[in-house]
């Protein structure tokens, strides 16, 4: 069935539709109503996503709006793209901290999750530093047996680098790509949440950039040793990029391994 056929089941006309740059798991359009512009996600995970932006947006989140949602097709309010703002920074980091001081009771998150080919189990465990060993470090020692020996070793020593406990509400994938500023102001998109330690977002934050003095001024202070773990939680997406686009990316796997102490 054909975008238009199946956004008319939500009772959506579409007068036009123009593709859009997605990510990984789905296939983004533009559609034009008589009542304005919506976005249509299309991919077998919308459903886990939709359920993401709802957890975010009841800790007051911006994220946004999920207008309608079936097994493969979500439909979103359209956030028309403007210029980044102290105001928005400030406003994401407020947020970003309220979803790290949650106390979820529990690591990871109720399904399974994917960055295209790469899957990303989220099977809770018993503590923290192990999820980060089972569930986002040792997955890649089959993929790339050269590494496979350091990556267990680090996996071996993260009991006493991570905390034993962490269960605050992560966006799980917040590059700068993914911090969408918009004439209706800031806002996350393209979550892929989980429960854990909240430094993995301030990491992934720095992968390929660093952001301004504004969001900080929003987020507070973090701990005072914060970037002793951030090569930790580095690592993670450095490897996803590895096994995405390749060797390019060997380099970058090294840095993060070379950096934690």
């Amino acid at each position: 069935m054909d975008l238009r056929a199946r956004l008319s089941r939500f009772g959506i006309e579409a007068r036009g539709i123009t593709r859009l740059h997605g990510g990984d798991l789905s296939e983004v359009f533009r559609v034009e109503t008589s009542d304005g512009t919506l976005v249509a996600k299309s991919g077998p995970r919308v459903g886990i996503e939709a359920g993401m932006l709802r957890t975010m947006a009841e800790l007051g989140a911006p994220v946004p709006e999920v207008l309608h949602i079936s097994a493969t097709l979500m439909v979103i309010e359209d956030l028309p793209e403007a210029a980044p703002t102290v105001a928005g920074w400030q406003t994401l980091g407020a947020a970003l901290r309220q979803m790290h001081d949650r106390n979820a009771g529990q690591n990871g998150w109720p399904e399974d999750y994917a960055f295209g080919p790469v899957p990303l189990d989220n099977r809770p465990t018993a503590n923290w530093p192990e999820f980060w060993a089972e569930r986002r470090i040792l997955p890649f020692a089959e993929d790339f047996p050269n590494l496979a020996p350091r990556l267990e070793r680090l996996a071996r020593r993260l009991a006493n680098l991570l905390p034993h406990h962490a269960t605050g509400l992560l966006h799980g994938d917040l590059w700068s790509g993914n911090v969408h500023f918009s004439t209706k102001g800031a806002f996350f998109i393209d979550p892929a949440c989980y429960h854990g330690h909240g430094e993995v977002d301030l990491a992934m934050l720095h992968l390929f950039g660093t952001p301004p003095e504004a969001f900080w001024q929003g987020y507070g202070t973090p701990a005072p040793d914060w970037k002793i773990r951030r090569a930790i939680y580095q690592l993670f997406p450095a490897l996803v990029h590895l096994k995405l686009f390749g060797t390019g990316y060997h380099g970058l796997v090294e840095r993060c391994l070379s950096e934690i102490r």
